[in-house]
């Protein structure tokens, strides 16, 4: 048997096995050394093949393919640094849980540690952010295929097994790297893995009825990435619990309309009242999911400690940063929409939250009637906003949306890395959820983050895209602005305000995107609202600094002293 056959034959075997484990997808990043398996990924009838150049660029953008679709996405590149530019990405889909099959092709054993060119050390390149790696066998002349079976169900299994996450497949291979396209191989034997799917426990259960007594409880749901069934909406209307929803729980929207006043959406600002925070201490409160985006959310909970702290999270591995819970329970919160309960009466603690929320939102819009900021922009982006997706950036973005994102009965979900909160790979992360959902995706993200991925754009050369990215440029950090470090003038501005005085217009000529500048709420109004006519578009949106922090203080010390006086 020539190199070329056994070369076949191992490729061949390794992406049927792939596939027979539901991979679907797999994005490539173009070299000489993944040539063979890039060959087969190309030939594989089951697999879609989504190409990036930049291989920072393409991890996020497997990433957020894996996240929207919730299914394993494979991720290839070639030998050496390629491969160390996956380690961004590879550490949010750790943090986030996100399942990506990372493949790095290598140069064969005997060309490692001799000066061989892009020959680096990729034994467990990645380390700890990835749930399991190994070095896989080269293809020989009698390949143990049954073998590199085994390993690529592992693989499969341990990304998509709680908690979920990226695992790491290094593979030698030695010239020639050039594949037989008429050799014919059977698909290797299959294991076949059988997975129990239960109801919660009876002792959790249980604990669950003694929890659910009080009627000061708190329901705090984290980041989720599908639609909730019915049986959410059913069970939070006999829970009869306030239910405070971050903004990439997908809560806000595709709302049951009975649910309506149980969803609190504006927790973060009203939680900026001592007064209400004094009153408004709960006995039990039950969180789905990891931490939400507030921290006044996160430092009332860790400053109340409930005598009941009870957190769903499949893995052994609770999110609990400020040490306040008091129950980890390692099983699906789908199972407790599922258990039988008795509708809870209304009760003056839950009528207190809706009260307080909307007397939020009645402020908000006579405020955004009368003021100008990004938040108040922010806000008529997400007013246009349905049948589709929005992915939004970390640093101000996801704290306006947290503000300002109002719980609607239209269809948008939305997503973010929110695993290590960084602001790179944003705009790929969008390309990879508006690739896996097919269906219009908005971007909303700043200046800088904007900067840190724009050669994200390129993969709308390379398949079908549509996405709308609003970008609120405002020269600089503006998160920092907020923080204390402000307050100290000497180096605030080249430390952390970092203005770099770039507009995108000629970015947007570059990718051949639409382009439109906006200042005002009619304009960028007008600018959503004009169909687009190419495959992205870039509204910029120009805003000040130091104007955003004082609006917002001005709506968030207005609900203050609101709910002060009460």
């Amino acid at each position: 048997m020539t190199n070329r056959k056994y070369l076949t034959e191992y490729v061949s075997a390794f992406t049927h096995s792939l596939v027979n484990q539901g991979v679907r997808n797999v994005v490539i990043s173009p070299g000489s050394r993944s040539t063979p398996l890039a060959y087969a990924c190309m030939k594989e009838e089951k697999l879609t093949v989504y190409r990036q150049i930049d291989e920072r660029s393409a991890a996020y953008f497997a990433l957020g393919m894996a996240k929207a679709s919730g299914e394993p996405v494979m991720l290839l590149c070639t030998s050496g640094t390629a491969a160390a530019n996956f380690f961004p990405a590879i550490v949010e889909a750790f943090y986030a849980r996100i399942p990506l099959i990372v493949v790095t092709a290598d140069r064969p054993h005997e060309l490692r540690e001799v000066g061989a060119p892009q020959a680096i050390n990729q034994i467990n390149l990645f380390g700890s952010h990835v749930k399991w790696s190994v070095d896989l066998p080269m293809p020989e002349e009698e390949n143990r295929l049954d073998f590199l079976v085994r390993h690529l169900h592992r693989s499969v299994k341990s990304a998509v097994s709680e908690p979920r996450g990226p695992v790491h497949l290094n593979v030698p291979f030695r010239e020639p790297l050039v594949l037989d396209f008429e050799q014919q191989n059977d698909s290797p034997g299959e294991i076949t893995h059988l997975k129990n799917e239960s109801l919660l426990s009876p002792s959790i259960q249980n604990f669950i009825e003694g929890a659910v007594q009080t009627e000061k409880g708190l329901l705090v749901i984290g980041e989720m990435t599908e639609i909730l069934p019915p049986e959410f909406w059913a069970f939070i209307r006999k829970l009869n619990w306030p239910v405070l929803a971050d903004p990439l729980s997908n809560v806000r929207g595709n709302i049951d309309e009975s649910c309506r006043d149980l969803i609190i959406d504006s927790y973060d600002a009203i939680l900026k009242s001592e007064a209400f925070k004094e009153k408004m201490v709960p006995e039990a409160v039950i969180r789905i999911g990891p931490q939400p985006v507030s921290k006044p959310l996160t430092l009332y909970l860790a400053a109340v400690k409930p005598e009941i702290y009870a957190v769903f999270d499949e893995s052994p591995m609770m999110r609990d940063a400020q040490s306040v819970v008091t129950h980890h329970i390692q099983a699906s919160a789908s199972g407790l929409w599922l258990m039988e309960m008795s509708p809870k009466p209304a009760n003056p603690y839950t009528e207190k939250w809706t009260s307080a929320s909307q007397l939020f939102w009645e402020l908000a819009e006579l405020h955004c009637n009368e003021k100008l900021d990004e938040g108040v922009l922010a806000k008529v982006l997400f007013d246009e906003l349905d049948g589709c997706d929005l992915i939004v950036s970390s640093s101000m973005p996801i704290r306006d949306t947290d503000t300002y994102f109002k719980t609607t009965a239209r269809d948008v979900m939305i997503y973010g890395n929110r695993g290590a909160n960084g602001i790179d790979g944003v705009v790929s992360t969008a390309m990879g959820v508006q690739a896996a959902k097919q269906r219009p995706a908005f971007l909303f993200i700043g200046d800088l983050s904007f900067l840190h991925d724009m050669n994200g754009l390129i993969a709308s050369k390379m398949q079908e895209t549509n996405l709308t990215v609003v970008v609120m440029n405002n020269d600089g950090g503006g998160i920092f602005s907020y923080l204390p470090q402000s307050q100290e003038e000497r180096y605030f501005e080249e430390l952390f305000g970092t203005p770099t005085g770039l507009k995108f217009e000629d970015a947007a000529r570059m990718y051949d995107a639409e382009y439109a500048a906006v200042e005002t709420k009619e304009q960028l109004r007008s600018a959503l609202r004009t169909p687009k006519e190419k495959a992205v578009k870039i509204i910029e949106v120009f805003t000040d600094r130091e104007t955003n922090v004082r609006v917002h203080r001005e709506l968030w010390n207005l609900l203050t002293e609101e709910l002060d006086g009460q």
